[in-house]
C-alpha cells in the first residue's frame, strides 16, 4: 500500500483525512484499535497493526510521541531494514538522523504539522534525508489538502515548530482574551468569539497577501486619537511583544529538550 499511519490521534487523524482525499491506498494502526477502526470505516481505509504496516506500506507516517518512538521502531526494525520504506516522522524534536538511529539507514521525511490541517488550513514544515526529489514532490502533492507546505532546513525545524506547530494554541489564547474583552463590553460570548475568530482569519489573510510588514499593517489601522491606537498602546505598555517572544522561546527550548 502507498501510505501507512502508525498512530491516528488528533494530528495523525487530521493528516489521514488529508491524504485520503488523494488516495484510499492507506492502512492505519493505533494502540486504540477502536479509534483506528472507526476512522478507517468512515474514510474507507484498511486497518492493520504496526508490523503489518511495516510489511505492506511504502511510506509510513510515524504518529507517536517522541518519548516512545525508539521502542516503537525497535519492534518493527527488522522489517523496515528489509523493505526500506520512506519514514515520515512528525515527532517534535527528533531529527532525521535520530530516526535513522532508531530504525536503521532508510529515507526519512521529517514534518511538523499543526492542528488546522484538519480543516485544510494547516501549515506543514518539512525536510528530508535520503529521499529523492520525486518522492518528496509526490508527498507534497498528496498532502495538498492539508493546507500550506513549506520546505525548511532541518536546523530550523525546532524554531519553525515553535511558531507554526505550537502557534495555533497561542492564537487561540489571544482570541480568547480578545473575546473576553468583548464580553465585558456587552457582547454575548458566542458573538465575541465569532468576531474575534473572523477578524483573526481576515487579518491573517491580509498579512499573507500583502507586501507590508505586520507593523505597517498595524499603523494603517491606527489613526491618531482613534480607538485602535488606545488599545495598541495598552499592549505596548504591558510589554505584550516581549511576553509573546518569551512564549516562542520557551516552546523552542522544549522542542530542543524533546530531541535529546
Amino acid at each position: 500500500m502507498k501510505y501507512g499511519f502508525i498512530g491516528c490521534g488528533n494530528m495523525g487523524g487530521a493528516l489521514i483525512r488529508a491524504a485520503a482525499k488523494n488516495t484510499k491506498d492507506i492502512m492505519i494502526a493505533d494502540f486504540d484499535t477502536e479509534k483506528a477502526k472507526t476512522l478507517a470505516k468512515e474514510l474507507g481505509l484498511a486497518v492493520g497493526e504496526n508490523r503489518e504496516i511495516a510489511q505492506k506500506c511504502d511510506r509510513i507516517f510515524l504518529g507517536v510521541k517522541p518519548q516512545v518512538m525508539a521502542d516503537m521502531l525497535d519492534d518493527i526494525k527488522d522489517i523496515l531494514n528489509e523493505k526500506k520504506p520512506v519514514l515520515i516522522s512528525m515527532a517534535a524534536g527528533l531529527t532525521t538522523n535520530r530516526i535513522k538511529e532508531f530504525a536503521g539507514d532508510m529515507p526519512v521525511i521529517r514534518i511538523m504539522p499543526n492542528t488546522p490541517v484538519s480543516v485544510g488550513e494547516g501549515v506543514i514544515l518539512y525536510c528530508s534525508n535520503g529521499v529523492s526529489d520525486e518522492l518528496v514532490n509526490d508527498f507534497v502533492n498528496d498532502m495538498q489538502y492539508s493546507g500550506k507546505l513549506y520546505a525548511i532546513d532541518e536546523n530550523l525545524m525546532d524554531a519553525g515548530c515553535s511558531v507554526s506547530g505550537c502557534g495555533p494554541a497561542f492564537m487561540y489564547t489571544f482570541a480568547s482574551a480578545v473575546a473576553k474583552g468583548g464580553e465585558e463590553c456587552g457582547l454575548s460570548k458566542s458573538q465575541a468569539i465569532e468576531f474575534a475568530a473572523a477578524t483573526m482569519a481576515g487579518a491573517a489573510k491580509m498579512l499573507l497577501t500583502s507586501d507590508k510588514t505586520p507593523d505597517q499593517l498595524t499603523d494603517a489601522v491606527c489613526s491618531k486619537g482613534g480607538s485602535t491606537i488606545e488599545g495598541v498602546t495598552v499592549l505596548k505598555n504591558s510589554e505584550f511583544e516581549n511576553i509573546v517572544v518569551d512564549c516562542i522561546k520557551a516552546a523552542y527550548k522544549r522542542n530542543k529538550e524533546l530531541g535529546k
